[in-house]
């Protein structure tokens, strides 16, 4: 495994995160046992991962509690979540906020998490967050119930990182959770610069998910993108569209392509992926481990690609639109 200090925060960190929301929730949503998913988080501590990504909204921090009990504590970084909206998309009180930090505490059996984020943040929202919520956190932080503060933005209804945009003016934040891939390469010019300039540690989410995992949905938004006339009409006409990707000294699949191009972006620091599967968790990890991209291969895509937002950002399988969190 590689490491990376996560920002200022001084956590040393895997590059290769393991999340327990995205589509599989650790295998939870297509049906794995609870054991099950337990074996798989601590398959992921044999690697060499000791970056573990959850939330409140997710169900998967029991599992994680679980799983990360039989390991030093020092050993691993814990990631959490507490949702800003109720079920009603009603804001929550700093209470309700705090008390949601109180119950993640106690489901993932720790004292203290590493890093607690609010989540899926819409830009309408970011003022009262900065204002109201922000500063109970901070108690928190004080307190040694947070080690460091983090924020999420809600890609599907903020692809253009206008949430991320303020957030970044404001000293609170130490960690930022954002999308990147392939095909959504706008931070690069918008979050990226000033993360790193700053000393603020990122998470990348949506780096594979359905776009570049299911070559249907490629190619549905190929064909969409040609129509609207942002992309070259080949691209659309071509059943593998990426292939120019793989090739003897290149990538051999399309997913490992998507990993190795956001792994060495330059203000990327971890690299969030879900599974539920063993052999697919040591795949993603070997991705990530690679080198990067041909030189040609990565320029392709930014000549391609680069001038895209808010492609292939959809919610996760098993959320609707309206309940959705990331």
């Amino acid at each position: 495994m590689q490491y990376i200090t996560l920002g200022r925060t001084g956590l040393r960190v895997s590059i290769a995160g393991l999340g327990g929301g995205g589509n599989s929730r650790l295998g939870i949503s297509a049906g794995k046992s609870e054991e099950e998913a337990v074996r798989l988080v601590l398959a992921a501590v044999d690697l060499g991962i000791n970056f573990f990504d959850t939330a409140e909204a997710y169900g998967t921090e029991k599992i994680i509690g679980r799983a990360l009990a039989s390991v030093k504590r020092d050993t691993v970084v814990i990631s959490s979540k507490s949702r800003i909206l109720d079920r009603n998309q009603n804001l929550l009180t700093s209470a309700a906020i705090v008390a949601n930090l109180e119950k993640s505490l106690r489901h993932l059996s720790v004292e203290r998490v590493d890093v607690f984020h609010l989540h899926a943040v819409q830009p309408e929202h970011y003022g009262y967050v900065l204002r109201e919520l922000a500063p109970s956190l901070l108690r928190q932080k004080e307190l040694g119930k947070i080690g460091y503060l983090g924020i999420t933005e809600t890609p599907p209804r903020d692809p253009n990182q206008a949430m991320l945009t303020c957030a970044l003016d404001d000293s609170c934040w130490d960690v930022v959770m954002l999308a990147f891939h392939m095909m959504n390469q706008r931070p690069r010019d918008t979050v990226f610069p000033r993360t790193m300039a700053q000393g603020i540690g990122t998470l990348l989410m949506f780096v594979v998910r359905n776009i570049f995992s299911r070559p249907e949905v490629l190619r549905e938004t190929m064909t969409k993108l040609a129509d609207e006339g942002k992309i070259l009409r080949a691209l659309a006409e071509n059943p593998m569209p990426l292939d120019f990707l793989i090739h003897e000294g290149g990538a051999s699949s399309v997913t490992e392509a998507a990993y190795r191009f956001a792994r060495h972006e330059p203000g990327a620091d971890v690299i969030l992926f879900g599974t539920g599967d063993h052999d697919h968790l040591r795949a993603n990890v070997a991705s990530l481990l690679k080198p990067p991209l041909p030189a040609d291969d990565a320029a392709k895509l930014r000549t391609l690609f680069g001038h895209l937002s808010g492609i292939g950002l959809v919610f996760p399988d098993y959320m609707s639109a309206t309940t959705a969190i990331r």
